[in-house]
């Protein structure tokens, strides 16, 4: 049963307490209380970019104090000092690096990953290049890259010398190295990447 369906998602907001009692097989996330599906499942390319990507990202960080994590798993996003149950914002990045070990829980983390990634599905457009790109920013990620598997890009969103709005933007194209303001030295050829 779909519990979300029974209810008016207009008029209600939602916590993460709300969210860990939804059984109703699909994914959710919120974004300051308002609940949006992730169902269906990605398309297969996706998929396969995903994991492209985080394979180059395991390997390189195998051994390093950052770890690399892909979805499903949750990102708690608290708006100041409310607790995990109070939380009106839970993501589900495509992945994401954490350097900072003492956000991880068992679910998965409380407090911005270091780098998050999002790849472009027709149903998350918006969402991700709008909705996300603001609350990420607002968050303290420090990088956010956004994949569009259709035109074979990648936008890097990164953090200005003010160290507070994502005022730096690159676009890395199919014969392009991606490259990381966080971790100098990491590249990934992205021709590989789209295979």
């Amino acid at each position: 049963m779909n519990v979300l369906r029974e209810r008016d998602l207009d008029s209600e907001r939602y916590t993460y307490g709300d969210y860990k009692t939804w059984f109703d097989g699909l994914r959710w996330e919120l974004i300051d209380g308002e609940a949006f599906c992730m169902s269906p499942a990605p398309r297969a390319v996706h998929q396969s970019v995903l994991g492209n990507l985080f394979t180059e990202l395991k390997i390189y960080f195998k051994g390093k104090k950052c770890r690399v994590f892909m979805s499903p798993f949750d990102v708690l996003l608290p708006n100041g000092d409310e607790s995990e149950d109070e939380t009106e914002t839970i993501v589900q990045p495509d992945i994401l690096i954490l350097c900072d070990e003492s956000k991880l829980r068992s679910f998965g983390i409380v407090g911005a990953p270091d780098v998050v990634f999002e790849i472009l599905s027709p149903s998350t457009l918006a969402r991700d290049t709008e909705k996300k790109l603001f609350l990420y920013e607002r968050s303290g990620v420090k990088e956010y890259f956004i994949a569009d598997i259709d035109r074979k890009l990648i936008t890097a969103y990164r953090r200005g010398g003010d160290g507070l709005s994502f005022s730096n933007r690159a676009v890395y194209r199919n014969s392009d190295s991606l490259s990381f303001q966080t971790f100098e030295e990491l590249k990934i050829p992205l021709g590989s990447i789209w295979e």
